[in-house]
């Protein structure tokens, strides 16, 4: 099978309005020109060096998502292009991307990451700290950032209950945010959730956005070589 093959069974499987962000890390240009031929044209990036490589080689009409741990000093290399930026786990993140977006003259969509596994390894703001963060004035001075729903990461875990049960957490913490900040707000709308082992239970629990990487391109990773060098 291959990639334009696995593309179509996934999307197949996920029903009409959720979004298949197909995750390319590690993929070199060639094989997500393949995806791109297919008709992928959502891809996921965890890294701005190499996501910003990558734009620089690839058709412009692809709208690149950025779904890893986003440190502040490299918000500028991807505020000119980003179409997303999934992982937005602190204020401190969200006024960096602010002050980027005014720089470019664009404002920046974003997703807040929340922790619901129980891994320690995941980032994300909880709720609490969100609420407060949305409640502040400093927060409804930013004008370069536009909120558009959640984002969160399971725990890695064979046991479906408790999957299924953090997904349920996360859309319950969207309902609320939604309700409390952005009733009036259409664009926010979305919750990204899900990914190769779990984004069947993710479409079940409400996800309308699914980050998949090895499903699509396979599980051996590809050599960075010729997309990284001199970056």
């Amino acid at each position: 099978m291959d990639i334009a093959d696995r593309i179509s069974q996934v999307k197949g499987q996920l029903g009409e309005g959720v979004c298949l962000v197909a995750v390319s890390k590690t993929k070199p240009v060639a094989v997500i020109e393949e995806a791109y031929r297919a008709g992928q044209t959502v891809f996921g990036e965890n890294k701005v060096q190499e996501l910003v490589a990558k734009y620089g080689k690839l058709p412009s009409d692809i709208q690149w998502h950025l779904i890893g741990h986003l440190q502040t000093n490299k918000v500028k290399f991807i505020a000119p292009f980003i179409h997303l930026v999934q992982s937005v786990d602190s204020f401190r993140l969200l006024k960096t991307i602010d002050r980027e977006g005014r720089k470019n003259n664009r404002k920046i969509r974003c997703l807040l990451q929340f922790y619901i596994a129980e891994e320690e390894t995941k980032f994300g703001f909880d709720l609490a700290e969100a609420t407060g963060m949305l409640a502040s004035d400093e927060f409804r001075k930013l004008e370069f950032v536009e909120v558009c729903g959640v984002m969160g990461m399971a725990t890695n875990t064979d046991r479906e209950e408790q999957v299924r049960k953090e997904f349920r957490s996360l859309k319950e913490i969207f309902k609320r945010i939604k309700g409390e900040f952005f009733d009036k707000q259409e664009s926010f709308a979305e919750i990204s959730m899900g990914m190769s082992d779990d984004y069947r239970i993710a479409v079940e629990e409400g996800s309308t956005m699914v980050r998949i990487g090895s499903l699509i391109f396979g599980e051996r990773r590809c050599e960075l070589s010729s997309i990284t060098n001199n970056q």
